[in-house]
């Protein structure tokens, strides 16, 4: 594959994203998921494939934080 076919991919269908045939925006558009819930569940089914497990578990659960202040102050 070359260097830019390469690039394109990590743009449009990045790996970290991926697994088992679904992507996580996939998930994310079928459930319609709002910006805080959809970035949650990002984090959890991206976690340590792209960096850090633990700082991507922590990501996930501000941005639930950030959904449960939202809800609580409806």
């Amino acid at each position: 594959m070359s260097e830019e076919v390469k690039a394109i991919d990590n743009i449009n269908h990045p790996e970290h994203y991926k697994g088992k045939g679904l992507e996580a925006i996939d998930i994310i558009e079928a459930f319609e998921l709002n910006f805080s819930l959809g970035n949650a569940l990002k984090y959890i089914l991206r976690a340590g494939k792209k960096g850090d497990r633990i700082e991507d578990l922590q990501k996930a659960i501000w941005y639930l934080n950030r959904e449960l202040e939202k809800e609580n102050n409806e």
